[in-house]
């Protein structure tokens, strides 16, 4: 990662002035565990209401364990948890907990479990029947078409001038507390990327800002991989028609393979293994050749990845996976089309699962043969709000035709710029990589086909008629849950600590006591409508105050994180009663795991897996007057349905605003 520029800037001059974040605090050890007491509330009523121990005996056990832990050992692990605060540079999570636990020690494959992805509206300046397939125009054979290079071009072109206008003070200066957060975070995802290790991943080191390969793009084309520079001599970034020519040049080099009937060896399908697989096969893979070594340096120092897709992923069903080139597609925006992109957004067209990526990337810039576009990214970096403010900032704009000096304008393969700014990465591969990659792709084959993933948009209305739009969506999935499963779950919110320096996320934990009332009036016909109408704003009150507690720095599971990793190997054999209980876990089990992004004007969808195999993955973009949805679940999975979900999430929405609009009965 290139450390940003303010040389240039007045803003350089006044650096003692500037704002400085507060550390992240260690939360006081009594107050995290009365909020966690509380949080257990709604579960102990639960139980009782269905036979268990009654709620005031089960409530004391578990305060008699949260006394025995605040006056024993707890006592220990918080006082080890300021010593490592102390010693730690910038807060005891972000320094030492939080990457490891939450995604670097997770062994699952990132495909579909952890990257996320995110579906950009189309370009108002592409033709309709293009986005429809009745005009391909492609490229010497290779089912890449020109449009599709001409969005790649003006979307990168975009993107790095975000990160440029960045660097240089122009958008989130430094000298405000939200351009601190977002300078830091955003600049995670530029030049590096997840490393494969046994037991524990990490990441790239950060390369030398004067390292050429920290200059370039890679870029993704029938499973090859090129470099392309993307700067100049000066390190200022090229104009978008010279970007364009250079991805036409290493499209019409992947041409000239398949004439000749090459195929690449689909080394990023590696990409998406269970990691410790893929750790194996990359230390093989490293020791072939040194060239391998310079490749991968390369993969990891690039700014960002593209792929170029020579495909439209349309039909989902096994029995017609693509459109034929004479059938047009589904008209843009439909539900099953937007479906479909998002399918291929997330990982790759169902025919080719994992092909033409590097899931490790943290921001994959993705365009189809047709010009739809979007993106995919590495999760671990930071949450996807960080990256989804600089795809805005892509898409916002047209393509703007006046930039190019022609259209779609072919350089000559004889002339010195069809030879120079990009190199082709070919990796030296053996048998044992092409049969690796083969096995990989099964098993990311399985993974995707259990992927229960669709977008809803809902229009009734938006967030310009709703006034505490996250609280209020946050209960009409608390209620579309407990209507297609009759029981309540743990539910995660996420909430950015964006207040505190290097500080990340914290959990909003919304099913409460307030929230389990007003779900269980929702379901009594005789319960009146003034009633539920108060128990609403008693829920969205309360699920307010825990939301602005998780972003100040008072939450609980993080901290909770924390006191468990303060014990020490030999004080492993005897956990305390506090963390034995099964409702510690059954907490912590989040069935549902939600969080919000921005209104998503400049989206169609997007998605992140479920967590648990019998729970949902729910991403959501509250515009003004459309609220968007973006649901994953399990196929596999009996009690989970992506599109029964949505058609109960929708009742529940209207029978909110009915409830909501509802005149209230006279007492005169």
């Amino acid at each position: 990662m290139q450390p940003f520029s303010t040389a240039t800037t007045a803003a350089s001059h006044l650096q003692h002035k500037q704002p400085r974040l507060p550390r992240l605090p260690v939360p006081k050890l009594d107050q995290t565990l009365q909020r966690y007491l509380t949080s257990l509330e709604p579960f102990l009523l639960e139980d009782e209401a269905r036979g268990g121990v009654p709620f005031e005996e089960a409530l004391a056990l578990r305060k008699h364990w949260a006394e025995e832990f605040e006056n024993g050992i707890g006592k220990t692990l918080q006082e080890r948890l300021y010593a490592l605060d102390k010693a730690s540079p910038h807060n005891w999570l972000d320094d030492n907990i939080w990457l490891k636990k939450a995604y670097h020690e997770w062994r699952a494959p990132l495909i579909v479990n952890s990257n996320w992805w995110l579906s950009f509206k189309n370009d108002p300046t592409i033709p309709e029947d293009v986005y429809l397939g009745l005009a391909r125009d492609e490229i010497k054979g290779t089912a890449i078409t020109r449009w599709q290079v001409r969005r790649a071009s003006w979307l990168l072109h975009r993107t790095l001038e975000f990160k440029s206008r960045l660097e240089k003070q122009e958008v989130y200066p430094d000298t405000t507390r939200d351009g601190l957060w977002f300078q830091r975070t955003i600049g995670l995802n530029f030049n590096t990327a997840r490393i494969p290790r046994r037991s524990c991943d990490t990441f790239s080191p950060v390369p030398p800002s004067p390292d050429p390969s920290t200059h370039t793009v890679l870029v993704h084309i029938h499973d090859w991989q090129y470099s392309i520079d993307v700067l100049d001599s000066r390190l200022e970034l090229l104009p978008v028609q010279t970007l364009e020519q250079r991805l036409l040049c290493i499209v019409e080099d992947a041409g000239r393979r398949l004439e000749a009937r090459e195929r690449a060896v689909p080394v990023g399908v590696l990409t998406s293994d269970e990691r410790d697989r893929w750790a194996e096969n990359l230390e093989h893979l490293l020791s072939l050749s040194p060239a391998n070594e310079t490749i991968f340096r390369a993969i990891n120092h690039s700014i960002v990845a593209l792929s170029l897709d020579p495909w439209t992923y349309v039909f989902p069903s096994p029995s017609r996976e693509s459109a034929s080139s004479s059938s047009p597609l589904p008209p843009p925006d439909s539900p099953k089309e937007v479906d479909a992109h998002l399918h291929n957004l997330r990982s790759s067209h169902s025919s080719h699962p994992a092909h033409n990526r590097w899931f490790d990337k943290p921001f994959t810039l993705i365009v189809e043969s047709n010009g739809r576009a979007g993106a995919n990214g590495e999760h671990s970096p930071c949450d996807a709000l960080v990256p989804s403010i600089m795809a805005e900032y892509a898409v916002v704009q047209a393509i703007d035709l006046d930039a190019y000096d022609e259209v779609l304008a072919m350089p000559s393969v004889q002339s010195n710029e069809s030879q120079t700014g990009w190199r082709r990465l070919d990796w030296v591969t053996d048998d044992r990589i092409k049969l690796e990659c083969v096995v990989a792709e099964e098993r990311a084959r399985a993974i995707v086909q259990d992927s229960d993933d669709s977008v809803l948009w809902f229009d009734a209305y938006g967030a310009e008629w709703i006034k505490k739009i996250d609280a209020y969506i946050q209960m009409a999935l608390q209620l579309a849950w407990y209507r297609t499963r009759g029981e309540f779950t743990a539910t995660y919110e996420t909430a950015l600590t964006r207040l505190f320096h290097h500080a990340r996320t914290e959990t909003i934990r919304t099913l409460t006591k307030e929230s389990r009332a007003w779900v269980l009036s929702m379901m009594d016909p005789n319960v009146p409508v003034e009633t539920r109408r108060d128990l609403l704003h008693r829920a969205l009150q309360t699920h307010s105050r825990i939301s602005r507690a998780a972003s100040t720095g008072r939450g609980i599971d993080r901290h909770l994180l924390g006191l468990r990793c303060m014990i020490q190997p030999e004080e492993l054999a005897v956990q305390p009663a506090l963390f034995q209980d099964e409702l510690f876990t059954r907490s912590q089990t989040w069935k549902l795991s939600t969080s919000g992004l921005s209104p998503g004007d400049q989206f169609r969808g997007t998605g992140f897996s479920a967590s648990e195999h019998d729970g949902y993955g729910i991403n959501y973009l509250p515009g003004p007057s459309l609220i968007m949805f973006g649901i994953e679940s399990k196929h596999s999975c009996p009690s989970t349905s992506t599109q029964i979900f949505k058609s109960v999430l929708i009742q529940v929405l209207l029978d909110m605003k009915e409830l909501c609009s509802a005149p209230l009965k006279s007492h005169l």
